[in-house]
Formats: C-alpha cells, sequence, structure tokens
C-alpha cells in the first residue's frame, strides 16, 4: 500500500510503515478509515456491475452475487481481494458498536471488535476472491454477531 504520508512520517521517526499507519490509527483514527474505505478496484469491478457500494451490510451480499470474472485475471485478483477485505472492514467499522480499525505489528489491518475479537479482513476478503468462500455477508453477520462474550483471536 502506497500512503506518501505515511512514508514522510515514517523517515522522521525511522520506523516501519506498519509503525507509521499504527501511529496514525491513534492519532487520525477517522482518516485512516477514510483511507482504507477507498477500495477503488472493488468500487471500479462492482460499478461495472451496476452496484454502488455505499458502506452497508446489503452491499456485501450484493458483492457475493457478483460474477468472479477477476479470477481469471491473475495480476487482479490479489488487489481486488485485499479491497474486498478492507471493504468488509470498511462496512464492520461503520456499522457494528465498538467495532474499530487496528493494525498490527506487520503492518496488517485488522478490525477489533468491541469484545477484543480481532477480525482478519484482508485474509477474508482474499478469500473471498480466491475461492468465493466465506462470503463477506457471511463474514459480517458472524463478526457482527460477536458479543462480549466472544473469545479473542
Amino acid at each position: 500500500m502506497n500512503i506518501p504520508f505515511l512514508d514522510n512520517w515514517r523517515k522522521r521517526q525511522g520506523g516501519t510503515r506498519g509503525v507509521a499507519l499504527a501511529a496514525a490509527v491513534e492519532t487520525d483514527p477517522d482518516g485512516v478509515a477514510e483511507l482504507l474505505a477507498e477500495c477503488e478496484l472493488l468500487r471500479a469491478r462492482a460499478g461495472q456491475h451496476g452496484l454502488e457500494l455505499d458502506d452497508s451490510p446489503a452491499s456485501l451480499s450484493a458483492l457475493d452475487q457478483l460474477p468472479p470474472l477477476w479470477r481469471d485475471d491473475p495480476e487482479e485478483l490479489p488487489w481486488l481481494g485485499n479491497d474486498a477485505g478492507l471493504y468488509l472492514g470498511t462496512v464492520l467499522v461503520r456499522t457494528v458498536p465498538g467495532a474499530a480499525w487496528d493494525i498490527l505489528g506487520s503492518g496488517q489491518p485488522v478490525v477489533r471488535l468491541a469484545s477484543g475479537r480481532e477480525i482478519d479482513v484482508v485474509g477474508a476478503g482474499l478469500d473471498w476472491a480466491m475461492s468465493g468462500s466465506p462470503e463477506l455477508s457471511e463474514m459480517y453477520a458472524e463478526s457482527a454477531e460477536s458479543g462480549p462474550a466472544s473469545k479473542a483471536r
């Protein structure tokens, strides 16, 4: 992920991109959430099928119904999967009380639920893009239903 403002911060601080992104989540969580919500490739591919992604759970169900044409392009597949995961995370953060973006030490964005459970949304998006399973709407439903008694992963 090429994020110029993080590269500049990293150079000043002597840290990695993961450290820079984690610091940005602490200082500007809304800005990082907006950045992670862009998902340009996914939004473009959905738009080609007449689907406007509105950051709602219903849009995840609609994505699940798209024909997986990206599987024919090995160069596009991982990018679209990454976007799908970030979009899943965006919907979770915007609609599930207490859900927020967090950044692991490796720089991997995850969604942390109020229960403390971490959702590897990028991994889920890649799995969905490659095989269609689990469906994005299923991942959302399972995560949204996780209560405070859920175990952290």
